[in-house]
């Protein structure tokens, strides 16, 4: 059986330093996704929508997992890849108390061997085995070039991410980029931890901002 270690092989982008910002090009991988928005009153936490399309999400990944593992030709063995979500408001303001105006797109990187045909077959498998649900026709298979972005762990609750984040983004201007988050760009974070289990001290998220050089003749 082949194994692929994609953690292992990916792990520049999966398990950055805390200490050291980075600078770094992300490749195109493919994902499978579902974008929504957080209903007014809620947050992430407590929005029913967010927690479906996460089930879905999961529901979908662990179903190509176990399809491509147990075929009985080329099987591949491979791990879950992390929970991820870009997030953006669209009425311009922003607060970390607010939420209830985020939108979001959240997403698992899928292998490459994974195919539209194998996605399409893995849904019905998840609607067979857990019910039909709005976010499983919401769910698709896109590939994802992020680009150039400046990268960190940040370690903590959610709630002091601005901190890190302001570290980010002086970092990238020192070095001559431009933040692009507020530009058109979206805040991305990468959750290696589980809020409901874990110590908010200990809570391990990467964060991910595109950015583009600055064009000094403009400034």
């Amino acid at each position: 059986m082949l194994k692929l270690d994609l953690r292992k092989d990916l792990k520049y982008l999966y398990a950055p330093s805390a200490k050291k910002i980075a600078i770094i090009e992300v490749p195109r991988f493919q994902f499978a996704r579902i974008d929504g928005k957080i209903e007014k009153g809620q947050a992430p936490g407590t929005s029913p929508a967010f927690q479906e399309a996460m089930q879905a999400l999961y529901g979908i990944s662990y179903t190509l997992k176990f399809t491509a593992k147990l075929r009985k030709e080329d099987p591949i063995d491979y791990p879950v890849m992390a929970l991820e979500g870009l997030w953006w408001v669209e009425d311009g303001n922003f607060y970390i108390n607010v939420k209830d105006n985020w939108h979001y797109s959240v997403m698992i990187l899928q292998p490459d061997f994974i195919t539209a045909e194998m996605f399409a077959e893995g849904i019905e498998q998840v609607r067979r085995k857990r019910g039909d649900s709005p976010a499983l026709a919401k769910l698709r298979l896109e590939s994802f070039a992020e680009g150039l972005c400046v990268q960190v762990m940040h370690i903590g609750p959610y709630a002091t991410e601005p901190g890190t984040i302001e570290r980010m983004t002086a970092f990238a201007e020192e070095n001559g980029y431009r933040d692009l988050v507020g530009c058109g760009g979206k805040h991305h974070e990468i959750y290696l931890g589980d809020p409901r289990r874990s110590d908010p001290a200990k809570l391990k998220t990467v964060l991910r901002h595109p950015i583009e050089k600055r064009d000094k003749s403009r400034e």
